[in-house]
Protein backbone atom coordinates (compact mmCIF):
# COMPACT_ATOMS: atom_id res chain seq x y z
CA UNK A 1 0.00 0.00 0.00
CA UNK A 2 1.33 3.38 -1.13
CA UNK A 3 1.62 6.00 1.79
CA UNK A 4 0.65 9.56 1.44
CA UNK A 5 2.57 12.18 2.97
CA UNK A 6 0.51 14.17 5.83
CA UNK A 7 -0.62 17.26 4.38
CA UNK A 8 1.52 20.15 4.31
CA UNK A 9 0.09 22.86 7.60
CA UNK A 10 1.47 25.67 5.84
CA UNK A 11 0.34 25.75 2.54
CA UNK A 12 -3.11 24.99 3.68
CA UNK A 13 -2.74 27.92 5.83
CA UNK A 14 -1.30 29.95 3.25
CA UNK A 15 -4.70 29.36 1.22
CA UNK A 16 -6.97 30.06 4.28
CA UNK A 17 -9.09 32.74 4.45
CA UNK A 18 -11.14 34.37 6.83
CA UNK A 19 -14.25 35.91 6.14
CA UNK A 20 -14.77 38.56 3.58
CA UNK A 21 -10.59 38.76 3.98
CA UNK A 22 -10.92 40.23 7.60
CA UNK A 23 -7.32 40.92 9.27
CA UNK A 24 -6.73 37.24 10.89
CA UNK A 25 -6.19 36.38 14.98
CA UNK A 26 -7.07 39.28 15.98
CA UNK A 27 -4.49 41.22 13.92
CA UNK A 28 -1.51 39.35 15.55
CA UNK A 29 -0.29 37.52 12.34
CA UNK A 30 -1.12 35.31 9.75
CA UNK A 31 -1.56 31.62 10.06
CA UNK A 32 1.52 30.54 8.04
CA UNK A 33 3.10 31.44 11.42
CA UNK A 34 0.37 30.51 13.85
CA UNK A 35 0.69 26.69 12.35
CA UNK A 36 4.15 26.62 14.07
CA UNK A 37 4.46 25.16 17.36
CA UNK A 38 6.86 28.13 18.75
CA UNK A 39 8.46 27.71 22.56
CA UNK A 40 7.20 25.45 25.00
CA UNK A 41 5.79 26.85 28.47
CA UNK A 42 9.11 25.77 30.46
CA UNK A 43 11.04 27.42 27.47
CA UNK A 44 9.56 30.99 27.17
CA UNK A 45 9.52 31.11 31.35
CA UNK A 46 13.57 30.03 31.14
CA UNK A 47 14.12 32.80 28.49
CA UNK A 48 11.99 35.17 31.24
CA UNK A 49 13.65 34.21 33.83
CA UNK A 50 16.85 34.93 32.28
CA UNK A 51 15.85 38.51 30.86
CA UNK A 52 14.63 39.14 34.38
CA UNK A 53 17.79 38.52 36.09
CA UNK A 54 19.66 41.29 33.20
CA UNK A 55 17.35 43.87 34.14
CA UNK A 56 17.68 43.29 37.73
CA UNK A 57 21.12 43.44 37.49
CA UNK A 58 21.02 46.53 35.76
CA UNK A 59 19.20 48.18 38.11
CA UNK A 60 21.60 47.16 40.73
CA UNK A 61 24.31 48.91 38.80
CA UNK A 62 22.86 52.29 37.53
CA UNK A 63 21.41 52.25 41.14
CA UNK A 64 24.48 51.52 42.62
CA UNK A 65 26.82 53.80 40.35
CA UNK A 66 24.86 56.80 41.11
CA UNK A 67 25.53 58.82 44.13
CA UNK A 68 29.31 58.68 43.25
CA UNK A 69 28.74 59.50 39.44
CA UNK A 70 29.85 62.81 39.61
CA UNK A 71 28.43 63.96 35.84
CA UNK A 72 24.93 65.42 36.30
CA UNK A 73 23.45 64.29 33.37
CA UNK A 74 24.74 60.78 34.04
CA UNK A 75 22.82 60.62 37.72
CA UNK A 76 19.71 61.84 35.76
CA UNK A 77 19.98 59.18 32.71
CA UNK A 78 21.18 56.43 35.45
CA UNK A 79 18.00 57.34 37.57
CA UNK A 80 15.79 56.70 34.29
CA UNK A 81 17.09 54.02 33.23
CA UNK A 82 16.98 52.24 36.17
CA UNK A 83 13.48 53.38 36.59
CA UNK A 84 13.17 51.59 33.01
CA UNK A 85 14.84 48.41 34.14
CA UNK A 86 12.65 47.90 37.65
CA UNK A 87 9.48 48.50 35.46
CA UNK A 88 10.78 45.46 33.34
CA UNK A 89 11.25 43.09 36.10
CA UNK A 90 8.56 43.93 37.28
CA UNK A 91 6.46 43.25 34.05
CA UNK A 92 8.70 39.78 33.78
CA UNK A 93 7.63 39.10 37.51
CA UNK A 94 4.43 38.90 36.64
CA UNK A 95 4.31 37.53 33.22
CA UNK A 96 6.56 34.37 35.06
CA UNK A 97 4.05 33.96 37.69
CA UNK A 98 1.32 33.65 35.23
CA UNK A 99 3.01 30.54 33.78
CA UNK A 100 2.13 27.78 36.12
CA UNK A 101 5.10 28.75 38.40
CA UNK A 102 5.00 29.20 41.65
CA UNK A 103 7.69 28.70 43.39
CA UNK A 104 8.83 31.71 40.37
CA UNK A 105 12.61 30.74 41.56
CA UNK A 106 13.29 34.22 40.44
CA UNK A 107 16.20 34.99 43.02
CA UNK A 108 18.35 32.32 41.68
CA UNK A 109 21.62 33.03 39.49
CA UNK A 110 20.75 31.65 35.75
CA UNK A 111 24.68 30.46 35.35
CA UNK A 112 27.60 31.70 36.96
CA UNK A 113 29.35 33.12 33.88
CA UNK A 114 26.13 35.48 33.45
CA UNK A 115 26.47 36.32 37.43
CA UNK A 116 30.93 37.30 36.11
CA UNK A 117 29.04 39.15 33.18
CA UNK A 118 27.64 42.27 35.36
CA UNK A 119 29.87 41.83 38.23
CA UNK A 120 32.62 42.88 35.87
CA UNK A 121 30.45 45.91 34.60
CA UNK A 122 29.61 46.88 38.18
CA UNK A 123 33.12 46.86 39.04
CA UNK A 124 34.35 49.22 35.83
CA UNK A 125 36.83 51.94 37.08
CA UNK A 126 35.63 54.26 34.88
CA UNK A 127 32.34 55.52 33.79
CA UNK A 128 33.63 55.41 30.35
CA UNK A 129 34.43 51.66 30.64
CA UNK A 130 30.51 51.46 32.53
CA UNK A 131 29.16 52.81 29.53
CA UNK A 132 30.75 50.46 27.26
CA UNK A 133 30.02 47.37 28.99
CA UNK A 134 26.31 48.39 29.44
CA UNK A 135 25.94 50.07 26.13
CA UNK A 136 28.16 47.82 23.85
CA UNK A 137 27.87 44.40 25.04
CA UNK A 138 24.94 43.88 27.86
CA UNK A 139 22.17 46.07 25.71
CA UNK A 140 22.92 44.90 22.61
CA UNK A 141 22.96 41.65 23.54
CA UNK A 142 19.75 42.34 25.76
CA UNK A 143 18.06 43.30 22.25
CA UNK A 144 19.00 40.33 20.31
CA UNK A 145 17.53 38.22 23.01
CA UNK A 146 14.31 39.77 23.20
CA UNK A 147 14.11 39.97 19.10
CA UNK A 148 14.75 35.71 19.13
CA UNK A 149 12.61 35.37 22.23
CA UNK A 150 9.44 37.51 20.64
CA UNK A 151 10.12 35.72 17.02
CA UNK A 152 10.36 32.17 18.37
CA UNK A 153 7.13 31.96 20.66
CA UNK A 154 4.02 31.45 19.51
CA UNK A 155 2.33 34.47 18.33
CA UNK A 156 -1.43 33.57 19.74
CA UNK A 157 -0.76 30.71 22.37
CA UNK A 158 2.38 32.85 24.26
CA UNK A 159 0.88 36.30 22.52
CA UNK A 160 1.21 37.80 26.50
CA UNK A 161 5.15 37.35 26.64
CA UNK A 162 5.52 38.79 22.85
CA UNK A 163 3.73 41.96 24.42
CA UNK A 164 6.19 41.98 27.28
CA UNK A 165 9.07 41.73 24.62
CA UNK A 166 7.80 44.36 22.68
CA UNK A 167 7.38 46.82 25.31
CA UNK A 168 11.18 46.23 26.83
CA UNK A 169 12.50 46.23 23.57
CA UNK A 170 11.33 49.89 23.54
CA UNK A 171 13.04 51.11 26.54
CA UNK A 172 16.34 48.75 25.65
CA UNK A 173 16.21 50.78 22.32
CA UNK A 174 15.95 54.28 24.16
CA UNK A 175 18.51 53.42 26.45
CA UNK A 176 21.18 52.35 23.74
CA UNK A 177 20.04 55.14 21.75
CA UNK A 178 21.36 57.50 24.25
CA UNK A 179 24.50 55.16 25.19
CA UNK A 180 25.40 55.62 21.62
CA UNK A 181 25.46 59.54 21.92
CA UNK A 182 27.13 59.47 24.91
CA UNK A 183 29.79 57.78 24.20
CA UNK A 184 29.73 59.17 20.91
CA UNK A 185 31.06 62.39 23.25
CA UNK A 186 32.77 61.36 26.14
CA UNK A 187 34.64 58.13 25.23
CA UNK A 188 38.33 59.09 23.67
CA UNK A 189 40.67 56.45 21.86
CA UNK A 190 42.83 56.19 24.27
CA UNK A 191 40.12 55.56 26.94
CA UNK A 192 38.47 52.23 24.39
CA UNK A 193 42.02 51.16 24.06
CA UNK A 194 42.49 50.85 27.95
CA UNK A 195 38.70 49.64 28.14
CA UNK A 196 39.66 46.79 26.27
CA UNK A 197 40.86 43.94 28.19
CA UNK A 198 38.23 44.59 30.64
CA UNK A 199 35.40 44.40 27.38
CA UNK A 200 37.16 41.37 26.59
CA UNK A 201 36.89 39.77 30.23
CA UNK A 202 32.82 40.31 29.58
CA UNK A 203 32.26 39.29 26.21
CA UNK A 204 34.02 36.12 27.14
CA UNK A 205 31.40 35.79 30.47
CA UNK A 206 28.69 36.46 27.99
CA UNK A 207 29.93 33.74 25.49
CA UNK A 208 30.40 31.01 28.29
CA UNK A 209 26.83 31.98 29.91
CA UNK A 210 25.59 30.85 25.96
CA UNK A 211 24.59 34.53 25.20
CA UNK A 212 22.21 36.41 28.04
CA UNK A 213 19.61 34.51 27.10
CA UNK A 214 21.21 31.20 27.14
CA UNK A 215 20.29 29.90 23.80
CA UNK A 216 23.64 29.64 22.31
CA UNK A 217 26.40 26.87 22.95
CA UNK A 218 27.84 27.31 26.36
CA UNK A 219 31.98 27.44 27.22
CA UNK A 220 34.58 27.74 29.99
CA UNK A 221 33.90 30.92 32.52
CA UNK A 222 36.58 33.17 32.44
CA UNK A 223 38.31 34.11 35.46
CA UNK A 224 37.17 37.94 36.71
CA UNK A 225 39.02 41.03 35.89
CA UNK A 226 37.68 43.46 37.39
CA UNK A 227 35.60 41.82 40.06
CA UNK A 228 38.15 40.27 41.69
CA UNK A 229 37.87 41.99 44.25
CA UNK A 230 34.16 42.47 45.36
CA UNK A 231 32.26 45.99 44.89
CA UNK A 232 31.58 48.24 47.28
CA UNK A 233 28.91 50.98 47.18
CA UNK A 234 30.01 54.50 47.47
CA UNK A 235 28.11 56.65 50.01
CA UNK A 236 29.83 60.06 49.26
CA UNK A 237 27.64 62.29 46.86
CA UNK A 238 30.13 63.61 43.76
CA UNK A 239 29.46 66.39 41.15
CA UNK A 240 30.97 67.39 38.15
CA UNK A 241 32.54 71.05 37.77
CA UNK A 242 29.74 72.87 37.14
CA UNK A 243 29.18 72.76 40.89
CA UNK A 244 31.82 74.48 41.79
CA UNK A 245 30.99 75.28 46.04
CA UNK A 246 28.90 71.79 46.62
CA UNK A 247 29.28 72.55 50.63
CA UNK A 248 27.67 76.32 50.16
CA UNK A 249 24.66 76.82 52.24
CA UNK A 250 24.36 80.58 52.25
CA UNK A 251 20.60 80.53 50.66
CA UNK A 252 18.43 79.70 52.43
CA UNK A 253 15.33 79.07 49.77
CA UNK A 254 12.70 77.90 51.96
CA UNK A 255 12.89 81.24 54.59
CA UNK A 256 12.62 83.10 51.11
CA UNK A 257 9.44 80.88 49.32
CA UNK A 258 6.98 81.40 52.29
CA UNK A 259 7.56 84.57 53.21
CA UNK A 260 4.52 86.51 51.62
CA UNK A 261 6.22 89.84 51.21
CA UNK A 262 8.23 88.64 48.38
CA UNK A 263 7.51 88.82 44.88
CA UNK A 264 5.65 85.85 43.11
CA UNK A 265 8.02 86.08 39.99
CA UNK A 266 11.42 85.84 42.11
CA UNK A 267 9.57 83.38 44.34
CA UNK A 268 9.71 81.14 40.68
CA UNK A 269 13.20 81.56 40.36
CA UNK A 270 14.06 80.33 43.77
CA UNK A 271 11.59 77.15 43.23
CA UNK A 272 13.79 76.41 40.41
CA UNK A 273 16.44 76.28 42.71
CA UNK A 274 14.94 74.28 44.74
CA UNK A 275 14.02 72.08 41.99
CA UNK A 276 17.32 71.45 40.71
CA UNK A 277 18.94 70.77 44.40
CA UNK A 278 16.57 67.54 44.02
CA UNK A 279 19.81 66.33 42.57
CA UNK A 280 20.67 65.24 46.26
CA UNK A 281 17.47 63.05 46.92
CA UNK A 282 18.10 60.39 43.89
CA UNK A 283 21.85 60.16 45.64
CA UNK A 284 20.40 59.60 48.88
CA UNK A 285 17.86 57.42 47.86
CA UNK A 286 20.11 55.38 45.79
CA UNK A 287 22.04 54.69 49.16
CA UNK A 288 18.87 53.43 50.27
CA UNK A 289 18.41 50.67 47.46
CA UNK A 290 21.62 49.68 47.58
CA UNK A 291 22.06 49.03 51.12
CA UNK A 292 18.78 47.37 51.85
CA UNK A 293 18.57 43.90 50.97
CA UNK A 294 16.06 41.13 50.86
CA UNK A 295 12.84 43.63 50.62
CA UNK A 296 10.07 42.57 48.49
CA UNK A 297 10.33 43.27 44.56
CA UNK A 298 7.94 45.68 45.54
CA UNK A 299 9.98 48.24 47.62
CA UNK A 300 12.76 48.15 44.87
CA UNK A 301 10.20 48.75 42.46
CA UNK A 302 8.33 51.69 44.12
CA UNK A 303 11.56 53.08 45.97
CA UNK A 304 13.11 53.49 42.27
CA UNK A 305 10.15 54.96 40.80
CA UNK A 306 10.42 58.04 43.55
CA UNK A 307 13.94 57.88 43.19
CA UNK A 308 13.07 58.45 38.98
CA UNK A 309 10.46 61.14 39.98
CA UNK A 310 13.16 63.28 41.71
CA UNK A 311 15.30 63.28 39.25
CA UNK A 312 12.66 64.59 37.13
CA UNK A 313 12.42 67.56 39.61
CA UNK A 314 15.69 68.74 39.23
CA UNK A 315 15.74 68.38 35.69
CA UNK A 316 12.61 70.69 35.88
CA UNK A 317 14.66 73.44 37.62
CA UNK A 318 17.54 73.02 34.98
CA UNK A 319 14.73 73.48 32.55
CA UNK A 320 13.22 76.43 34.40
CA UNK A 321 16.70 78.23 34.61
CA UNK A 322 16.73 77.65 30.88
CA UNK A 323 13.62 78.89 30.00
CA UNK A 324 14.78 82.29 32.04
CA UNK A 325 17.69 82.81 30.63
CA UNK A 326 19.96 82.23 34.52
CA UNK A 327 23.10 80.22 33.85
CA UNK A 328 22.89 78.26 36.59
CA UNK A 329 26.38 76.60 36.64
CA UNK A 330 27.78 80.23 37.18
CA UNK A 331 24.87 82.18 39.33
CA UNK A 332 23.86 79.64 41.25
CA UNK A 333 25.22 77.29 43.92
CA UNK A 334 23.86 73.65 44.24
CA UNK A 335 24.79 71.83 47.31
CA UNK A 336 25.23 68.49 48.30
CA UNK A 337 25.26 68.96 52.21
CA UNK A 338 21.61 66.86 52.44
CA UNK A 339 22.41 63.86 50.61
CA UNK A 340 26.18 63.66 52.12
CA UNK A 341 24.76 63.92 56.45
CA UNK A 342 22.06 61.63 55.66
CA UNK A 343 24.05 58.90 53.36
CA UNK A 344 27.49 59.24 55.97
CA UNK A 345 25.54 60.00 59.41
CA UNK A 346 22.51 57.97 58.96
CA UNK A 347 21.46 54.16 58.32
CA UNK A 348 19.11 53.09 55.53
CA UNK A 349 16.19 52.83 57.78
CA UNK A 350 17.24 56.40 59.53
CA UNK A 351 17.57 58.05 55.93
CA UNK A 352 13.96 56.39 55.05
CA UNK A 353 12.69 57.92 57.73
CA UNK A 354 14.18 61.64 57.26
CA UNK A 355 12.51 61.14 53.86
CA UNK A 356 8.99 60.31 55.04
CA UNK A 357 9.23 62.81 57.53
CA UNK A 358 9.83 65.65 54.98
CA UNK A 359 7.28 64.47 52.65
CA UNK A 360 4.80 64.89 55.44
CA UNK A 361 5.71 68.83 56.03
CA UNK A 362 4.92 68.97 51.85
CA UNK A 363 1.26 67.92 52.18
CA UNK A 364 -0.16 70.84 54.11
CA UNK A 365 -1.18 74.21 52.39
CA UNK A 366 2.21 75.60 53.30
CA UNK A 367 3.97 72.68 51.32
CA UNK A 368 3.69 71.82 47.48
CA UNK A 369 -0.05 73.60 46.95
CA UNK A 370 1.62 76.67 47.96
CA UNK A 371 4.42 76.15 45.62
CA UNK A 372 1.96 75.39 43.08
CA UNK A 373 0.17 78.56 43.42
CA UNK A 374 2.83 81.06 43.83
CA UNK A 375 3.08 79.65 39.93
CA UNK A 376 -0.09 80.50 39.32
CA UNK A 377 0.01 83.69 40.44
CA UNK A 378 3.40 84.50 38.87
CA UNK A 379 1.81 84.11 35.44
CA UNK A 380 4.38 81.76 34.41
CA UNK A 381 2.91 78.81 33.07
CA UNK A 382 5.66 76.56 32.52
CA UNK A 383 6.32 76.53 36.39
CA UNK A 384 2.64 75.86 37.58
CA UNK A 385 2.93 72.95 35.60
CA UNK A 386 5.71 72.14 37.07
CA UNK A 387 4.45 72.51 40.64
CA UNK A 388 1.13 71.04 39.62
CA UNK A 389 2.81 67.69 38.69
CA UNK A 390 5.64 67.82 41.72
CA UNK A 391 2.62 68.01 43.99
CA UNK A 392 0.63 65.00 41.86
CA UNK A 393 4.40 63.10 42.29
CA UNK A 394 4.82 63.80 46.35
CA UNK A 395 1.49 62.63 46.81
CA UNK A 396 2.86 59.20 45.33
CA UNK A 397 5.64 59.71 47.43
CA UNK A 398 3.66 59.28 50.39
CA UNK A 399 1.76 56.52 49.90
CA UNK A 400 5.10 54.99 49.16
CA UNK A 401 6.49 56.09 52.44
CA UNK A 402 3.24 54.42 54.23
CA UNK A 403 3.83 50.88 52.67
CA UNK A 404 7.41 50.52 53.13
CA UNK A 405 8.68 52.87 56.08
CA UNK A 406 5.62 53.29 58.11
CA UNK A 407 4.05 49.82 57.92
CA UNK A 408 7.24 48.97 59.96
CA UNK A 409 6.70 51.21 62.80
CA UNK A 410 4.51 51.02 65.69
CA UNK A 411 2.29 53.86 64.59
CA UNK A 412 2.32 56.71 61.77
CA UNK A 413 2.43 59.63 64.71
CA UNK A 414 6.29 57.44 66.32
CA UNK A 415 7.14 57.29 62.27
CA UNK A 416 6.61 60.70 61.91
CA UNK A 417 8.46 61.81 64.98
CA UNK A 418 11.23 58.86 64.32
CA UNK A 419 12.21 60.86 61.08
CA UNK A 420 12.16 64.17 62.99
CA UNK A 421 14.72 63.19 65.18
CA UNK A 422 16.82 61.23 62.46
CA UNK A 423 17.62 64.52 60.77
CA UNK A 424 18.06 66.43 63.91
CA UNK A 425 21.17 64.22 64.66
CA UNK A 426 22.29 64.69 61.19
CA UNK A 427 25.19 67.31 61.57
CA UNK A 428 25.35 69.89 59.21
CA UNK A 429 29.10 71.74 59.35
CA UNK A 430 28.26 75.14 58.38
CA UNK A 431 30.75 76.74 60.56
CA UNK A 432 33.15 73.93 60.43
CA UNK A 433 33.17 74.28 56.80
CA UNK A 434 33.92 77.23 56.27
CA UNK A 435 36.50 77.52 58.76
CA UNK A 436 38.32 74.38 56.88
CA UNK A 437 37.95 76.42 53.41
CA UNK A 438 35.25 74.45 51.89
CA UNK A 439 32.78 77.08 51.19
CA UNK A 440 32.82 80.85 52.18
CA UNK A 441 28.80 80.30 51.98
CA UNK A 442 28.84 82.87 49.68
CA UNK A 443 24.92 84.55 48.92
CA UNK A 444 24.60 83.84 44.90
CA UNK A 445 21.07 84.91 44.91
CA UNK A 446 21.69 88.78 44.38
CA UNK A 447 23.75 87.44 40.76
CA UNK A 448 20.68 85.25 39.57
CA UNK A 449 18.31 87.28 40.55
CA UNK A 450 19.81 90.14 38.89
CA UNK A 451 20.87 88.06 35.44
CA UNK A 452 17.07 86.95 35.59
CA UNK A 453 15.71 90.70 35.59
CA UNK A 454 17.86 91.73 33.26
CA UNK A 455 16.69 89.18 31.02
CA UNK A 456 13.39 90.09 31.45
CA UNK A 457 13.75 93.66 31.16
CA UNK A 458 12.77 94.68 34.66
CA UNK A 459 14.24 96.36 37.35
CA UNK A 460 15.03 94.20 40.30
CA UNK A 461 12.63 94.01 43.49
CA UNK A 462 15.10 95.85 46.43
CA UNK A 463 13.70 93.94 49.17
CA UNK A 464 14.17 90.75 46.87
CA UNK A 465 17.83 91.70 45.70
CA UNK A 466 18.55 92.14 49.39
CA UNK A 467 18.04 88.90 50.70
CA UNK A 468 20.76 87.44 52.76
CA UNK A 469 19.00 84.37 54.94
CA UNK A 470 21.38 81.23 55.01
CA UNK A 471 21.46 77.72 56.61
CA UNK A 472 22.96 78.84 59.72
CA UNK A 473 20.35 78.57 62.15
CA UNK A 474 17.13 77.40 60.09
CA UNK A 475 16.69 74.00 58.57
CA UNK A 476 14.47 73.79 55.48
CA UNK A 477 11.55 73.01 57.08
CA UNK A 478 12.31 76.17 59.23
CA UNK A 479 13.22 74.66 62.45
CA UNK A 480 16.22 76.04 63.86
CA UNK A 481 19.33 74.18 63.68
CA UNK A 482 20.74 73.12 66.93
CA UNK A 483 24.36 74.19 67.64
CA UNK A 484 27.10 72.03 65.56
CA UNK A 485 29.83 71.88 63.32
Amino acid sequence: MTQTSPPDPSRFALEYQTHRGLPPLAGLGGFVEAVRPGLSVEESVRRLKRHHYVFRRLHQILIGRLTSEPVYEFKMAFSYHGYLAAEAVTQLRTRVGEMREPPLGLEQVPHPALALVFNEVLCAPSTEELLMGIHEVVLPGLEEALIRHERDTHLLADQPTRRVCRHLLQDVREMLGYGHKALSALVTPEQRVGAQAALATIRSALAAAGGLDGTQSVGEVPRPFRSAAPWRFDPRPRRDERFRDPYNMGVNAEVFLYDENRPADAKVLMMFYKRLREIDVPEMMASILAETPDRPWGYYRDMTRQLWDEARHAMMGEVGFVSVGVDWARNVRVNFTWSLGLNTQLSPVERHAVLYFIEQGLMPRTGKRHEWEVGLRSGNAMAATFQDFDWADEVLHARVGRDWYVSQMPSPHEAVAYGDQCWSRVLMGWTSWRDQGLTHHENWWPGAYRQYCERRGIEPDPQALAYAVTYETTRADLRDVSASG
